[in-house]
């Protein structure tokens, strides 16, 4: 079993390369979403956790008040804190669109954003588009291969598919979005949304797993946590938690595997 700065060197993807090492020099595996709803809320919680994490996620169109001085402060805590940001925009459009959507409109997402993701629902077209525009920013592209929603459709071929065209592409995508490890290759990262510390669900759909069971047991290699966390009434407090017990579970997994 390779650690996580080890498997950098099976990547030629300079996004993935240094996010693999941010996780081993801080020991986190934790990507927290941000899913608030202004500047002053999303800036306090990545100052406030930034120190236990080693991704940032946003939708940076749910912000009400969105402006380029959130860009220019995210990047700047994005640097004092050793963090990269994740832009969930789920592109999901013919390669023509996602290119604009991509690199031009009121976000620029392409110039700030480490990471995106993607559906393939369109087809290969669609990586295509996006890696036209991120190769040339060294930016790194997640494909959505399983989600933590109920009744998904997103299974078996269509996983399936997802892993094969990551193969295909592995210059720009650098792993995905699932409930597990779905590829063997070792330069690829799988990242795990709707975790809690229970097992529990939302009335909207949203199924939870714990961080111990995502990481020690699906083989996945980040846990993705929201509201378990942005929600809490000490944010800083409970994002410790699930940086030492996500971390905990990668220690015990590499250890039951060596």
């Amino acid at each position: 079993m390779l650690s996580y700065s080890e498997r950098a060197d099976y990547t030629t993807n300079e996004t993935a390369k240094k996010l693999f090492h941010i996780m081993d020099e801080k020991h986190t595996n934790l990507c927290v979403s941000a899913d608030v709803h202004t500047k002053k809320e999303v800036l306090k919680l990545a100052d406030t956790i930034g120190t236990e994490i080693c991704l940032l996620k946003t939708h940076i169109d749910i912000i009400e008040d969105f402006d380029e001085h959130l860009i220019e402060e995210l990047k700047r805590l994005a640097e004092k804190h050793n963090f990269l940001i994740f832009e969930d925009r789920k592109f999901a459009d013919i390669g023509n669109t996602v290119q604009h959507q991509y690199q031009n409109g009121i976000y620029h997402i392409a110039d700030w954003a480490d990471i995106t993701n993607a559906h393939i629902l369109p087809g290969p077209g669609i990586i295509e588009g996006l890696r036209e525009v991120g190769m040339k920013q060294q930016r790194g592209l997640l494909l959505l291969a399983e989600m933590s929603s109920e009744g998904s459709l997103a299974t078996d071929t269509y996983t399936d598919r997802a892993v094969e065209l990551a193969d295909v592409y592995k210059d720009f995508v650098i792993g995905f979005i699932s409930q597990q490890k779905v590829s063997d290759n070792p330069g690829m990262i799988h990242m795990t949304p709707g975790v809690k510390m229970t097992t529990t669900g939302d009335t909207l759909g949203q199924q939870y797993n714990t961080p111990q069971y995502v990481i020690g047991e699906k083989g996945s290699d980040v846990l993705i946590v929201g509201r378990g966390i942005y929600e809490s009434e000490d944010t800083l407090a409970v994002a410790t938690q699930y940086k030492n017990i996500g971390w905990e579970a990668y220690v015990k997994r590499m250890a039951r595997i060596v």
